[in-house]
């Protein structure tokens, strides 16, 4: 599984978004639930599909749990934007200091975790690391096409 390189690390794509909503979260299990809490009452105030608001409420809780246990910070920064193009990007950036990228490890058949990118890759139409221009750690990004 390999991930995209963004062609901006840690920005948006080119395409300017139509919408945008950020929010900054420590960098503790517990804020796992509130960022699938804030994701699914944006995107429900921005009226998309439930389908939609369905795989980004578990991305981001993929994206975020993998912030909380693998970055070493102590702030996590989600922000979803939607764009013209009719797609959804989500981007998880922490202020840790371990490279950016999964370390490829598989999960055995008996293990509880570690699949969490594998979810990602099969849910996102796209999906990447980068380092983040906002943090200064990471970021990792999903992008969601919507059909109206």
């Amino acid at each position: 599984m390999t991930p995209h390189t963004s062609p901006s690390p840690g920005l948006l794509p080119p395409t300017r978004p139509d919408r945008e909503h950020w929010f900054d979260l420590p960098s503790l299990r517990i804020s796992v639930r509130t960022a699938r809490d804030t994701v699914r009452r944006q995107l429900r105030t921005w009226r998309l599909p439930g389908d939609v608001c369905t795989d980004a409420v578990l991305l981001v809780s993929e994206l975020a749990t993998n912030a909380v246990l693998h970055s070493a910070g102590d702030r996590m920064l989600c922000g979803l934007s939607l764009t013209s193009r009719e797609q959804l990007r989500i981007e998880v950036h922490d202020d840790g200091s371990t490279s950016a990228g999964p370390t490829g490890a598989r999960s055995g058949p008996q293990d509880e975790s570690g699949r969490g990118l594998l979810i990602v890759q099969q849910l996102a139409d796209s999906w990447g690391t980068a380092r983040s221009g906002r943090t200064g750690g990471n970021t990792v990004w999903a992008v969601l096409r919507i059909e109206l």
